[in-house]
């Protein structure tokens, strides 16, 4: 890990053990061909249940619950590993952890705990988070899917876009407004289930790895048990964003090494006018630019960590975080393909690969201004929303 304050100093010795395995794991079993998969837009689905078997999935939930037992700060290291290699794995992983597992372990019945944790912790089983719609983005409560009570079921109608792991996933939680009081509920759908489709977004330019579909709902039937009953309305559903935006803001700085190694080792071997491109000012100003930026935001998700293993985090803490974080990140990775010059825009490199991926994480899970907004909010008390 690129540490120029060492901040790893104040990891435990167990956290730091847990980030030299994860990083030797991922350089032999994903580095090799994450720059062909990122290519061919295909997801290596071949290593889902090894990230099970090392405990990647849901490390930070409770033992008796299904997971690993890991500190807050020992699961963003987990996720800095798998940036640092790829945006869309610290996705998937966020997904699976952060969206799927902590809704039913923080809404779920024991039941429904029992039934699907455990699988999904070892990758037996893949769900995905369907809340996103395609003309709500930002504003979630607009949200136009709905489900009805019907006897000893409920019944959902409705489309949702950009859903991650959607054409893999074996169970949705889905999100819909009652017809009758529109509150918002959530629940786990089957992907199986009769009406419910998923459909692969195609052409994109960013994340290319992650699987992303649009999910649509004709009359999804699906059992009253598989309502999550501890739900309280859209803000249930926005926790659950809180935790994954708690790992993204640790994932960015991985992308952040990555970037600022790679631009760093091309400025020492690059030569104009008989002498390394490093030695120059301009040059020498971009790379202390994101040796600071990292610096700062790798202390940045430390202190948030700190705060979630201490159960003191709010939303506006990862908010800040990963406002900063992913904006500091996508910044260093145009710096460095701007330092690459035209070896930067080849795949031969990973740097224009991360500063395309990045747009996408600046965008999810609350844009750069919605966060901005978010954080306006808390401090002046006035809503800038509308």
């Amino acid at each position: 890990m690129f540490d120029y304050f060492n901040t790893r100093d104040l990891f435990t010795s167990d956290e730091r053990q847990i980030q030299s395995t994860v990083r030797q794991f991922l350089n032999d079993e994903a580095s090799p061909f994450i720059t062909e998969c990122w290519e061919t837009g295909s997801f290596p689905v071949q290593l889902i249940k090894k990230f099970g078997n090392l405990g990647l999935l849901g490390a930070n939930l409770p033992i008796e619950k299904g997971g690993v037992g890991l500190s807050n700060i020992a699961y963003g290291i987990i996720c800095y590993e798998l940036e640092r290699i790829d945006s869309a794995l610290r996705s998937f992983v966020s997904v699976q952890s952060s969206l799927v597992m902590y809704p039913i372990y923080k809404y779920g019945s024991q039941e429904q705990q029992a039934e699907y944790l455990s699988g999904l912790a070892k990758g037996e089983i893949l769900g995905c988070f369907a809340l996103t719609e395609g003309q709500g983005g930002s504003d979630p409560d607009s949200m136009h899917s709905s489900v009805r009570k019907e006897g000893d079921t409920f019944v959902l109608n409705g489309s949702k876009m950009w859903i991650t792991n959607g054409t893999i996933a074996d169970i949705a939680i889905v999100w819909a407004k009652d017809q009758d009081t529109s509150e918002v509920m959530g629940f786990i759908v089957p992907t199986d289930t009769l009406g419910f489709t998923a459909n692969p977004i195609l052409r994109k330019m960013s994340l290319r790895i992650s699987d992303t579909a649009e999910i649509s709902m004709d009359n999804v039937r699906i059992p009253i048990g598989l309502a999550l009953p501890k739900v309280v309305g859209l803000r249930s559903a926005l926790s659950c964003l809180t935790q994954a935006r708690y790992g993204i803001s640790w994932g960015a700085m991985g992308a952040l090494e990555s970037v600022y190694q790679e631009a760093l080792d091309f400025s020492l071997g690059r030569a104009t006018f008989n002498k390394p491109i490093a030695g120059r000012q301009l040059i020498q100003d971009k790379l202390v630019r994101m040796v600071v930026d990292h610096t700062k935001g790798l202390l940045l998700a430390w202190r948030l960590g700190k705060l979630k293993d201490g159960s003191s985090m709010m939303f506006k803490h990862a908010s800040l975080a990963k406002r900063e974080n992913v904006r500091a990140a996508l910044n260093a990775a145009r710096i460095a393909r701007e330092i690459l010059g035209a070896s930067g825009i080849t795949l031969d490199h990973a740097s224009i690969r991360h500063m395309l991926n990045l747009e996408t994480v600046d965008t999810y899970e609350g844009t750069h201004d919605i966060h901005t907004l978010i954080l306006g909010k808390d401090i002046t008390g006035q809503g800038a929303f509308s």
